[in-house]
């Protein structure tokens, strides 16, 4: 007897487009993934990604930050939404919150983002004008774990792209989010599979996992 894939569930937040998130979405369903996509939630209630996620049948929700007085009341609410879902994973995905150390370590190894640049470098907002600033020759994404250091949490995946001489924030943007609509999918993917794990702050990956 063939032994079935585990179904596992996931939870992805967005802030805006939500072009990452349809790339995930869309990727789920090509490749048959053992998966179910059990809700998108947004801290905005005009986030564009909002409409698409509701066209392929996904649950949403709108936890707007603007109703919050603090940080730290957002996150409880967001958190309770996201339990509502039982997700096995939470994806951020364009998701423009800084979150704070109890709801990071709540999902502590089951929290993944992805960042428009090479981790470490140009951690924060504006990576492809820092990058142009910088003057560096490569650029590109990274997934990674998400820990209470901004932007610095284990690497799961990375993709490069060259910085040409002609590059304007727009066009480098472009070609960087080529990129993390290729390996985003594949790191959610082998969590998804069990062939991604995080133990003791380092990242494993197993050998039989389809590789970016």
């Amino acid at each position: 007897m063939v032994k079935m894939p585990t179904m596992r569930s996931i939870v992805i937040l967005i802030s805006g487009r939500g072009s990452n998130m349809e790339a995930i979405v869309r990727a789920a369903q090509t490749e048959n993934w053992p998966v179910s996509i059990a809700a998108v939630i947004s801290n905005r209630s005009d986030s564009p990604g909002l409409d698409f996620a509701r066209q392929q049948g996904i649950a949403t929700a709108v936890v707007a930050n603007r109703d919050y007085s603090s940080r730290e009341q957002f996150d409880e609410a967001l958190r309770t939404s996201i339990d509502g879902f039982s997700p096995d994973l939470v994806v951020l995905a364009g998701f423009l919150r800084i979150l704070t150390t109890p709801f990071v370590d709540h999902y502590a190894g089951r929290l993944l983002n992805i960042h428009p640049s090479l981790l470490p470098s140009f951690p924060g907002m504006a990576t492809h004008r820092q990058a142009l600033a910088a003057g560096v020759k490569l650029h590109g994404a990274t997934v990674h774990f998400v820990t209470p250091d901004l932007d610095h949490g284990p690497i799961v995946a990375q993709a490069a792209v060259p910085v040409l001489d002609t590059d304007s924030e727009d066009t480098l943007a472009a070609r960087v989010l080529e990129q993390e609509h290729r390996i985003f999918p594949r790191a959610v993917r082998w969590f998804i599979e069990g062939k991604l794990s995080l133990n003791a702050g380092r990242v494993r990956i197993d050998a039989s996992a389809e590789q970016v």
